[in-house]
Formats: C-alpha cells, structure tokens, sequence
C-alpha cells in the first residue's frame, strides 16, 4: 500500500535517476515480477508520453532491441539508437504504420489515459476504449509468444477485456503494482505468450 509522502519520493527518485516520469517504478516492479524485458526485444509503447516507460524499456532490451514509443505529442526525452518516436493518435493508428517501423514486435505496453473529465463513468468508458485499441494492435502485432501489459480504469466492460486477454494469452491475468495510488482506479492487464493463431485453408 502507498503511505503518504511515498508518491513523492518517487518522483523526486526519478528526476534523480533521468526518468521523465515516477510512473516509471510501475513498469520496473512488473518487469522484476513477470520478467517482461529481455536484451534485443522489440518494444511498442503505446500513449508513451512523458517518456518514462519508453526509457527503461530502452535500457533493458540493449543496442540489440528497438523501442518505438506512439504518442500524440513526442516527449522531451532521448531514448539513444535503439528508440524512436512516432506522433500518431492511438485510435486513428493502423497496423500498417506500425508494421512500416518493425514487421513485428515481442512486447506491446500502453500506459495511455484519457484526457479525464472527473466523471467517473465518462473516464472509465474512454479508458476502456483506448485499451481495447492497444489489445487490437497488439493481436495483431506482436509474434507469437510475444506480452502485453496495459492500463486501463476498472469499470464496465473491463471484466470483458481481461476475458480476451486470457483467450489471447496462454497467461492472461490483471494486476495492480504497489506504486499505484491505493485510492486509483487503474489496473494493468498483462498477457503472457501469444498463443499461436490457428491455420485456415
């Protein structure tokens, strides 16, 4: 549980350490649990602005991996020769974009949030939509036996996301890391292991 005071340690911690963002030690703490990183993976992040989660998924795949991060403004931080950023809007982007800057990738994440009204209904709905675009692409996307790990704000038809990721995954499951706000309505859905799509003739 988060005490009161640790939020902002944390971001004075990633200043110190050249994170754009404290959101940062989320990803770090899913990565130590699930294992998600490792060197000369592919790695499409999804809503990747202020940049944070594009830097540490930079640092662990090495000089072998590529880091492509997708937002709809290009942070201000440099990720070195293995990332990139593209300026899109997640829900008008195509598989075909992206397939422009890697033919596939091993890991999709997508920390990205709706522009929050403070309706809750209203946030959860828009959250939920961008979501499932992240899912779509990903299926789309990643090769088989690739991950992907997503937020999304818990309300109607999350149950029913978390149910295509399990389908889609041969580990499907939701998690929320420590470093969430206790009183946060977000969750992560982390699918491990692409299944292989069955054949058609």
């Amino acid at each position: 549980m988060t005490r009161p005071g640790q939020l902002d340690a944390r971001y004075r911690r990633a200043k110190q350490e050249g994170f754009a963002a404290r959101s940062v030690y989320k990803l770090q703490e899913m990565d130590r649990r699930y294992q998600l990183f490792r060197p000369g993976l592919r790695v499409l992040d999804l809503g990747a602005h202020p940049g944070s989660w594009s830097q540490f998924a930079a640092e662990r795949v090495g000089r072998g991996g590529l880091v492509l991060g997708v937002d709809l403004q290009e942070p201000g931080v440099a990720l070195g020769a293995n990332g990139r950023w593209l300026v899109a809007d997640l829900m008008a982007l195509t598989a075909a974009q992206l397939r422009a800057q890697a033919p596939a990738f091993d890991l999709v994440l997508s920390d990205a949030a709706p522009r929050t009204t403070g309706v809750a209904h209203a946030d959860a709905a828009a959250s939920l939509e961008l979501t499932q675009r992240a899912l779509n692409l990903a299926l789309e996307l990643l090769a088989p036996g690739g991950s992907f790990l997503a937020k999304v704000y818990f309300g109607p038809g999350v149950e029913d996301l978390i149910r295509q990721v399990k389908a889609a995954f041969s580990l499907g499951k939701a998690h929320k890391p420590e470093a969430s706000r206790a009183a946060s309505r977000e969750i992560y859905l982390l699918g491990r292991g692409l299944k292989r799509r069955p054949t058609t003739t």
